[in-house]
């Protein structure tokens, strides 16, 4: 792995999952530098985002920003240093996309940022910096005029799928604006896994970060371990783990496609996409034990490897599948009163994409070319050519029928992995948890899960145990997205709308 430093310095450069860097070797930057360098790339739509955070380091915060290139495959890293009790120019005010990486910072440490629009808490942590804050004196976004009235939502209605509160401003009929308040369940997963370090209880913890992207969070832990201790698995376990993680893909896209028919009252497409998910995630059981996949990924090597009998068995019942599954979709997407609630319902441009910081599908079904596998690959994708699919309505339409399409990539990404899984000489090795990780130093690791892209971050101190831990789930930026979606919409057309966005709760909450 090269690392490429630019001659002023400004940043280092990094591909996804390399080698870690030393933490002295990121560039510290003056804030003004700082802010300049952070506004100016984001302005470019081919550079997102990943994460920004900042942790204590002695008497001062240290502040990381991690920032995709998705033309050149690369992640830039810069840093800021800052005295406790700082105020800062807010970046949110110029990219808006920055809003809830800002919050999270402010929450967590105290960091005013001045001019920030939205400076609102994210999760309510039992560390938050300001503990008076509480979750039932959230400071709800009100507009006055007798002829409006509000909506509540959850959070005890919303626990049966999840916990979250939706507050709606309505004239009428029609949403004005939507507020969403998370933070319901919040675990304290960073911490746990800094604790847990590269062991075992570390891999579990990963995959109860979203318990429907069990195999997204924990390839990205994985991954993000290996990459520490300079460790390349075998050339076979990363095919077989990007098996896994198409799978995981496929169930949840067939799953939603049932819900999308539920909300909208077409019982058939429901109840043939929920069996054809069962014989998805059946599948899953039947290589791991586990439907979801828990067990499946594992540091360093895996319990479970693909052999010729589990490889046969996924490749028939996905043959079966996406037979079925197509003429489910095409009955769904050729019914009338389907079309009537799904199109120009819940609309997102492409505009409010970008500057939210959308990923996956929520930035793909806006014409947004936001896909790991292709922009910044891992794994065996880095051995294929894996092409995003596509969308520009950005309507619940386009949310449906994207899942649909990717069902049928998905499968065909599967043929191709069996057929280069099968490599001479490359056998799956058994977990390590006792990898030793390269110490003083800075790793990221990002997957492209059902819902878009995961982020893992981890810093270790001088004796190779892990100081910092940082998750970015695709959720934490598409919540907006959801919020824009239902803008002059019918309140009857939230359910559809969140259904089709299906964003994690627990992956926000952490």
């Amino acid at each position: 792995m090269v690392i490429m430093m630019d001659q002023s310095k400004v940043y280092i450069e990094v591909r996804n999952c390399s080698a870690p860097v030393g933490i002295r070797e990121i560039p510290v930057l003056d804030y003004g530098r700082f802010y300049d360098e952070v506004c100016s790339m984001l302005r470019d739509e081919r550079f997102h985002c990943l994460t920004y955070f900042c942790y204590p380091a002695g008497e001062f915060l240290k502040f990381i920003c991690f920032i995709a290139d998705d033309g050149s495959g690369t992640i830039r890293i810069l840093s800021h240093e800052q005295s406790n009790g700082t105020s800062l120019r807010s970046i949110t005010s110029e990219v808006y996309a920055m809003h809830i990486f800002e919050r999270e910072i402010h929450e967590n440490h105290g960091v005013v940022f001045d001019d920030h629009p939205w400076l609102k808490p994210v999760r309510y942590p039992h560390d938050r910096a300001d503990g008076q804050k509480a979750m039932d004196d959230y400071p709800f976004y009100e507009i006055e005029g007798e002829e409006l009235h509000e909506v509540g939502v959850g959070p005890v209605h919303a626990g049966v799928i999840e916990p979250g509160h939706f507050r709606f401003i309505c004239n009428g009929e029609k949403v004005l604006h939507l507020e969403i308040q998370l933070g319901y369940q919040h675990r304290g997963i960073e911490r746990l896994l800094t604790e847990s370090g590269a062991g075992l209880r570390g891999a579990i913890l990963s995959e109860d970060i979203a318990g429907d992207t069990a195999v997204g969070h924990a390839l990205a832990h994985a991954q993000l371990l290996e990459s520490l201790a300079l460790l390349e698995p075998s050339a076979s376990l990363q095919a077989e783990r990007c098996i896994a993680l198409e799978l995981e893909r496929i169930a949840v896209h067939i799953g939603d496609t049932a819900a999308l028919c539920a909300d909208v009252a077409y019982q058939l497409g429901q109840v043939a996409c929920e069996a054809l998910r069962t014989m998805v995630i059946n599948t899953t059981q039947y290589w791991c034990g586990n439907r979801f996949g828990k067990s499946m990924i594992r540091p360093g090597g895996t319990n479970f490897p693909l052999t010729e009998e589990i490889a046969g068995e996924i490749l028939a019942v996905l043959e079966e599948v996406e037979r079925r599954y197509g003429n489910v979709v095409e009955c769904v997407y050729n019914m009338p009163s389907v079309l009537g609630r799904f199109e120009d319902i819940g609309t997102v441009t492409r505009t409010q994409a970008v500057s939210t910081g959308a990923v996956g599908m929520a930035a793909r079904t806006c014409g947004v070319p936001r896909d790991i596998r292709s922009t910044h690959p891992f794994q065996h994708y880095r051995q294929m050519v894996v092409a995003p699919v596509m969308l520009e309505s950005g309507d619940v339409l386009a949310r449906g029928r994207l899942r649909a399409l990717e069902v049928s990539e998905s499968v065909k990404l599967i043929r191709r992995l069996t057929d280069e899984w099968r490599i001479p000489g490359s056998e799956s090795s058994r977990p390590r948890y006792d990898l030793p990780l390269t110490p003083g130093s800075a790793g990221i690791s990002v997957t492209e899960g059902w819902r878009g892209e995961i982020c893992h971050v981890a810093i270790t101190d001088s004796d190779g145990r892990l100081q910092v831990y940082k998750i970015k789930d695709p959720s934490m930026h598409n919540w907006m997205a959801l919020a824009l979606a239902v803008r002059n919409q019918e309140i009857s057309d939230f359910p559809v709308c969140n259904k089709s966005f299906n964003l994690s709760y627990c992956g926000h909450d952490l």
